[in-house]
């Protein structure tokens, strides 16, 4: 899993606020398409997830995985596959925030397996759709 898709957005927000809302896992439903449910299983000492389950519905792909989360204060969130779907075999992802005039840059990295045989190009292509969905509804949520 070397190949990482990535994408940022600017939002007009501190990235304290912003992070909180990316670390409100259970709330993502509301905001980001293609996520079902969110469960936070285990929290670590600064109170937000370490161990969570996603599920998720992808277009042609459904599936519910577990991720591992790191967290870095408000300027990055690291997380990874813990738990195998059915169709996702591997997962790393993270959010960096930085902080500019204004307001908040925010960069999503992501590289995802599947059971599917897949071309690298298709798997880009999806991890992309993925990466700027959830940055417009972060921006969205966040602004609105």
């Amino acid at each position: 899993m070397a190949d990482r898709t990535s994408s940022s957005i600017t939002i007009k927000a501190d990235r304290a606020e912003v992070m909180a809302v990316i670390a409100d896992l259970e709330s993502y439903p509301r905001w980001a398409s293609g996520i079902r449910e969110f469960t936070v299983q285990e929290t670590g000492p600064d109170g937000r997830a370490s161990l969570a389950r996603l599920t998720f519905d992808g277009g042609p792909f459904s599936d519910t995985v577990g991720l591992s989360y790191r967290w870095e204060g408000d300027e990055r969130v690291r997380w990874e596959l813990v738990e195998q779907g059915g169709v996702v075999t591997g997962l790393h992802g993270s959010y960096l925030l930085t902080e500019e005039d204004g307001g908040t840059e925010v960069t999503y990295e992501l590289a995802v397996d599947v059971r599917v045989p897949m071309i690298g190009m298709v798997r880009r292509k999806a991890e992309k759709r993925i990466i700027d969905s959830a940055l417009k509804g972060l921006k969205r949520h966040v602004e609105g």
